[in-house]
């Protein structure tokens, strides 16, 4: 990656051999981890403190460390170790990302949106490295420590960087896109996520469209079907997808079936090896930024055939009885539990098909209408609808008024919902697993999986 001696304009306060030309093959926060050659970014978090564990980074192999100046350094660690003294090990861990990202100088994307954001990213590292070396944001390290972290990780030989970018308030999109400087941005869409702590769909529009704010004028391509970024229709370099024929790239004569969608952009058929409208679009958004990059209809297909998908994200397990079970309990809000459900309208293979659904977090004082919303897309193809939460319970109240006939029970623990939902296990069930993270719905895989 670079030198201990690269590190001393950054941060001139140093100690031990700074100014040696020491390989540094990786960057770390986890002491835990075993990485030689590494650089060690100890972090202050609200439960822990790195700057306490150097020592185990030195025997897992860091061979230099950053250090905040307000900590003071045990007496154990070697005077010849480099150290470099910071203010802030947070901000230095960012400022050593940036130094590396200008070293690399890969062309950057970065992802943001409500939902469909990891899709997405997944979507976009699968079509450009057809053409380019293509790194991208592994798992959700998409925050402000976690992107700084996914840049530090590249290959030195890395074209195109794919950088996730999350948020929970305003204001750190800004950082993280400044940080990154995307050439092209996307905008996967406007949900309800953070609605808590936003206060209202149009703040969490002036949310998502920080990423601008570091954008280098390559391509704006955005959600076409969203009213609140009409205004950006005509922005420069403003590519729009969607199903509406204002859109710049209109997707049209959509078929989803239950393994893949169909659909036709600029006169070319593609098929996309996930299910589901949602998905098409976010397939959308990765055409217009792989024409900007020269990808021809070919390469983009070649890259949608060879689709790798993040964890817990409609992953499907055979379960017991030969039964379908699909978890995608990694996260939830209303928009993407509504389009969840919705494509489970297209699996035809199992007919008794169950709804497993928990809260849905950081939703405030519209957490109990917006539960209540999600009753709006259940049919009466669904069996059943069991939830289990603090808010849940209103999807269950809403569907009982409006699809009596549909199995609706509300849960108070984990136990008793896999207890009652293994009894329900046929050759012919299909199980939905939905909820946001910090439920740990994927902990009833255990029960209901051989």
């Amino acid at each position: 990656m670079f030198t201990v001696q690269d590190l001393t304009p950054l941060f001139p306060k140093s100690r031990g051999a700074a100014k040696d030309l020491i390989s540094i093959r990786s960057a770390m926060t986890d002491s835990r981890k075993v990485m030689k050659q590494s650089l060690f970014i100890p972090i202050v978090g609200e439960n822990f403190d790195g700057h306490n564990f150097l020592a185990d980074a030195i025997k897992n192999g860091a061979v230099a460390a950053l250090w905040q100046e307000d900590h003071e350094l045990p007496w154990e660690i070697p005077t010849e170790f480099p150290v470099f003294f910071v203010e802030d090990t947070l901000q230095a861990l960012q400022e050593t990302s940036s130094f590396y990202l200008n070293k690399v100088n890969p062309i950057v994307i970065g992802i943001t949106g409500s939902n469909g954001k990891t899709t997405t990213k997944d979507l976009a590292a699968s079509v450009l490295q057809v053409k380019y070396r293509t790194h991208k944001t592994a798992g959700n390290f998409n925050n402000h420590i976690g992107l700084p972290l996914t840049i530090l990780s590249m290959p030195l030989d890395t074209e195109v960087a794919v950088l996730e970018m999350g948020m929970s308030e305003a204001g750190e999109i800004s950082l993280l896109s400044k940080l990154a400087k995307p050439e092209h941005v996307v905008i996967t869409n406007i949900g309800e996520s953070h609605i808590e702590y936003l206060g209202s769909r149009e703040g969490i529009a002036k949310a998502k469209l920080e990423i601008l704010d570091g954008w280098r004028e390559g391509t704006f391509i955005f959600d076409g079907d969203e009213n609140l970024l009409q205004p950006y229709h005509n922005t420069y370099q403003a590519i729009s997808c969607g199903f509406n024929t204002t859109s710049t790239i209109v997707i049209s004569d959509i078929e989803c079936e239950e393994e893949k969608s169909h659909f036709t952009v600029k006169g070319e058929r593609y098929t996309l090896p996930i299910s589901g409208k949602h998905n098409v679009k976010n397939a959308s958004f990765i055409i217009a930024l792989a024409n900007a990059l020269n990808l021809t209809p070919e390469d983009i297909q070649s890259g949608f055939n060879h689709l790798e998908m993040s964890g817990m994200r409609y992953e499907k397990h055979i379960g017991k009885n030969n039964s379908l079970i699909i978890n995608d309990a990694y996260n939830a809000s209303p928009t993407s539990m509504k389009a969840t459900i919705e494509s489970m309208h297209q699996l035809k293979s199992k007919n008794h098909k169950i709804l497993v659904l928990g809260d849905m977090f950081e939703l405030g004082k519209f957490a109990d209408e917006l539960h209540r919303n999600v009753a709006t897309v259940i049919s009466n193809e669904v069996a059943a609808v069991y939830t289990i939460g603090e808010h849940a319970h209103q999807i269950t109240e809403a569907l009982q008024t409006v699809h009596p006939e549909i199995e609706c029970i509300h849960f108070q623990n984990k136990e008793t919902l896999s207890n009652h939902l293994q009894d329900k296990l046929t050759s012919n069930t299909v199980v939905l697993i939905k909820a946001s993270r910090g439920m740990k719905l994927e902990a009833l895989l255990n029960d209901l999986t051989d």
